[in-house]
């Protein structure tokens, strides 16, 4: 799951449990909106990231010290670090309401790919002249 909301993603990551899979954490991702270009796909990462419990009972902020690498080398300008910390405010706001893409997190974390689903397949680069 990847609920875009602003500066930030949420994903919920699972990992093998028996004969299935259990719900590891939910993961905030601090990055651009990404963009479809010529290409693909463009985002940039904002470094900075949230990994929440299963049960969005506790939660520890990652790569802050990336992030002050970055600030300090100004790849991240002082305009993006206040809509980061707008966006840290927003994603504290939504785990404590269990609002946005936390709504539904338990009928998520009990959520299963269909094994008989066919794998998604990338459409071919357009030939370049």
């Amino acid at each position: 799951m990847e609920a875009a909301r602003g500066l930030f993603s949420v994903n919920a990551f699972y990992v093998p449990d028996g004969h299935g899979r259990r719900l590891r954490n939910w993961y905030v991702n601090f990055e651009h909106p990404t963009r479809r270009t010529e290409a693909g796909f463009d985002t940039f990462d904002l470094t900075v990231d949230l990994v929440v419990d299963p049960g969005l009972t506790g939660w520890q902020w990652k790569d802050e010290d990336e992030y002050a690498h970055v600030r300090r080398l100004g790849i991240v300008t002082d305009t993006e670090h206040q809509a980061v910390n707008a966006a840290r405010g927003q994603v504290l706001a939504t785990l404590e309401e269990r609002s946005g893409p936390f709504t539904d997190a338990v009928a998520w974390s009990a959520w299963r790919w269909n094994p008989a689903w066919p794998a998604p397949r990338l459409p071919q680069p357009a030939a370049v002249a």
